[in-house]
């Protein structure tokens, strides 16, 4: 799972976790987001901490059964969390991916939801969603998701791109699902990539906007 640094109110936390988990308040990164940052007290980011922590450990883990108590612990710090500080968004995305994880998909949309409604066009949560999409066959939606990531940030965009290539590539993801739909969005992701590698060289980022 991909990892970046996260800094905490100015202290050295260090916490490999799933896309770029941040703290209001401290060096983030550029989403584009109008919507103010808040300010995330000490408690909340130790808080926080803790539950990327545990997040990590469940990524490390693999394996959904093995994984369970992890994600498990680390929903419910971040439940308290969220019902404490509810401007926090990030902790919202967090607790969407913890929902994810444990295969709560409904509750992992509106938790997202939430964390756009606070940021709109937080890229992490774009993705997320569009992953959460994926499980639920919700392939326009996913598709939808992919599209107004290109346009914002490419680079996250590609991870989402990544993993409808992961989601296409597992039997078992397409059951109940259209086999027309299916053919459909394989086409589509072959065309989305061709896309993304010719004008990758055009985008503020250059070539590093094909990441991965």
């Amino acid at each position: 799972m991909r990892t970046r640094v996260i800094s905490i109110l100015g202290c050295a936390l260090l916490c490999a976790a799933p896309q770029a988990w941040s703290i209001p308040g401290a060096s983030l990164d550029d989403d584009g987001s109008s919507a103010p940052k808040v300010t995330a007290s000490p408690r909340d980011a130790a808080v926080y901490g803790d539950a990327l922590a545990l997040m990590k450990q469940g990524d490390a883990l693999g394996a959904p059964a093995a994984a369970h108590d992890a994600y498990a612990s680390a929903r419910a710090k971040l439940q308290s969390l969220v019902a404490r500080s509810p401007q926090f968004a990030e902790a919202w995305n967090a607790l969407g991916y913890t929902q994810r994880k444990l295969g709560a998909f409904d509750d992992a949309l509106a938790s997202y939801g939430k964390a756009l409604e606070l940021r709109p066009g937080f890229p992490e949560a774009l993705e997320y969603r569009g992953e959460a999409y994926l499980r639920l066959h919700r392939l326009h939606d996913a598709k939808q998701a992919y599209l107004d990531l290109f346009a914002s940030n490419r680079r996250i965009a590609a991870t989402l791109l990544d993993a409808m290539k992961v989601w296409l590539t597992t039997p078992q993801n397409a059951r109940g699902v259209d086999a027309g739909e299916v053919t459909d969005l394989k086409e589509w992701v072959q065309e989305r990539s061709q896309i993304a590698t010719q004008t990758a060289a055009l985008t503020r980022e250059g070539a590093a906007a094909s990441w991965r």
